[in-house]
């Protein structure tokens, strides 16, 4: 059974030339109707002519080129053209003269190059044409020609300002698909310094540790086994990233949510960093957005601590509102003793007011009054993911 739904799909997959045929068709076929014989344009006060052999060739030769109309413009008004000029001085008046302004909105817009050239053609030659029939005319019928010509200069009027408008509506939209990409790709950039940054950073602190515990096999083992837990949850949240850089991605991308802060501060302590963890209420079931970046900000800061105030008394406290959740990580002190001597750029502080700010929220990060760093941040609920 054929899907009627799917019907346009399809038709849009044909070729140009093949969709505009049917209507060229229908033009000719109706021009042969004998009740529609003589009732196409007539200009001048030439007497109206019978149909015979050469009509047949006249109508095609008005009907067929609008089959390419899209395809090849110039030439199929040209062609409608000179079969137009052909029906007027014989005198046929088929309803094929219908063409011409179809022909001639087409090529307005579809035509590429030589507009201005089209139009001063086109213009000089109406005017033999016009002569040859104003010449058996009386006042009236040089008046119909000039309106004529008017009807003319409308339909290719009408053609440019559609050609105009598409071209607006395309550089709108590719306006708007370049904006998307830049706000996909800046996307994906934080999520490759969240995840990347936190994991390594843990990695290196571990590792830096493990070079002290060569004396007890048992806290080696076990801090290389973090290491090794921690490169293989890098590997995985790679790979969901990565995902979204493929164009056959058919999969929603995994985002974390603060259900999942427990087992990002377990990371953290496991990579030797001392954090005390407090959560209150319960999350918003439309949280969305505001879940992942309560908990990017909980993941960056705590990232910072590793690298700066390692083995300093971090506390993180988050609290779920009905209306917000609110996130606040402080970390006693300076550099620890044992802290990875890692450079920042503030990428990552930087990416997070940004994140928070567009949702509604409320950032700040700075050193406290008696020493140490704190991150806070108020983030609306409800926020669309």
């Amino acid at each position: 059974m054929i899907d009627l739904r799917r019907v346009p799909e399809r038709w849009r997959r044909w070729d140009v030339t093949v969709r505009d045929l049917p209507f060229a068709l229908l033009l000719g076929l109706l021009s042969a109707v004998p009740a529609m014989h003589h009732s196409g344009t007539r200009l001048g006060e030439l007497p109206t002519r019978p149909f015979d052999a050469l009509t047949a060739l006249v109508v095609a030769l008005q009907c067929l080129p609008l089959a390419v109309r899209r395809r090849w413009p110039a030439l199929s008004l040209a062609l409608v053209s000179l079969g137009f000029a052909i029906d007027q001085l014989r005198a046929y008046h088929t309803v094929a003269s219908a063409a011409l302004p179809i022909a001639l909105l087409s090529t307005a817009l579809h035509l590429e190059r030589h507009r201005r050239t089209t139009v001063v053609v086109l213009s000089v030659a109406y005017v033999p044409l016009a002569v040859a029939l104003s010449r058996s005319a009386s006042i009236k019928a040089v008046a119909d020609l000039v309106t004529f010509y008017l009807a003319l200069a409308i339909a290719w009027g009408v053609g440019a300002w559609m050609r105009r408008t598409r071209a607006a509506e395309a550089e709108q939209r590719r306006h708007v698909a370049e904006a998307t990409r830049t706000a996909e790709r800046t996307r994906i950039a934080r999520e490759l310094h969240d995840v990347v940054t936190h994991h390594v950073t843990a990695m290196v602190v571990q590792a830096e540790a493990a070079r002290y515990l060569t004396a007890t096999p048992d806290r080696l083992d076990e801090s290389l086994t973090a290491i090794t837990g921690t490169g293989r949850r890098a590997i995985t949240d790679l790979r969901h990233l990565l995902d979204l850089l493929n164009p056959d991605h058919s999969t929603e991308p995994r985002l974390p949510s603060v259900g999942e802060l427990h087992t990002l501060v377990e990371q953290t302590r496991l990579a030797g960093q001392p954090v005390e963890f407090t959560e209150g209420g319960t999350p918003a079931a439309s949280a969305g957005s505001a879940e992942v970046a309560a908990y990017r900000v909980v993941q960056e800061a705590l990232t910072n601590a590793l690298k700066y105030a390692h083995g300093r008394r971090t506390t993180v406290h988050v609290r779920h509102g009905e209306k917000e959740t609110t996130v606040e990580v402080s970390t006693d002190g300076g550099p620890g003793p044992g802290s990875a001597s890692l450079g920042g750029s503030g990428r990552g502080l930087t990416g997070l007011r940004e994140r928070v700010v567009v949702l509604g929220g409320e950032f700040s990060a700075g050193r406290q009054t008696g020493g140490g760093f704190v991150v806070r941040a108020r983030i609306p609920s409800g926020s669309p993911s």
